[in-house]
């Protein structure tokens, strides 16, 4: 079925509109923390590795096979406040103390609940930027950055079961 008949479907039975989330409603939070509200959160991207393979005697085409997955770095970005908990991760990394931590990024729908999350695994710190400081701006937010590497992202269950709930979704199917 294709997915425009499946939404028009769903809509019909359910009596609401499917729309987008908006990409400003999120939390992040590691180990079971939300650490600050951020502002920004790039790099929740993936792309598999292809490799080609070309077969003697066939000249037409190559074989294109699929390889790892390679995982962007992701950047959050929050404003800068007392709460040194980035600061202080990044700091014991640059020390050579090195705690992987696992987190999620949460896509909350127009009524605060989670509708998309994205786990992450394994991540440490590898940069992190400090604002940018500048009195001829006086209205702007102090705003620090750090960048983490990580093992992979899983879009979670949960956040899959709770998108599903709040369409009027069952998994795999409609109501």
């Amino acid at each position: 079925m294709p997915l425009s008949t499946a939404f028009s479907l769903a809509t019909g039975l359910t009596g609401r509109r499917l729309d987008p989330y908006m990409a400003f409603n999120f939390v992040v939070e590691i180990e079971g923390l939300l650490v600050g509200g951020f502002t920004e959160v790039s790099g929740l991207d993936g792309e598999i590795e292809v490799t080609s393979y070309r077969e003697g005697g066939l000249n037409r085409f190559e074989h294109k096979l699929a390889g790892p997955v390679i995982s962007s770095n992701l950047m959050l970005a929050h404003g800068l406040t007392d709460i040194d908990t980035l600061w202080n991760w990044y700091d014991n990394v640059s020390k050579g103390i090195i705690r992987r931590k696992n987190g999620t990024i949460l896509l909350l729908d127009r009524r605060h609940i989670p509708a998309v999350s994205w786990d992450f695994r394994n991540a440490y710190p590898v940069k992190w930027s400090g604002p940018q400081l500048n009195s001829g701006n006086a209205t702007e937010v102090a705003v620090e950055r750090v960048e983490l590497v990580h093992e992979g992202l899983r879009k979670s269950l949960v956040g899959k079961a709770l998108a599903a709930v709040g369409a009027g979704l069952k998994l795999g199917g409609v109501l």
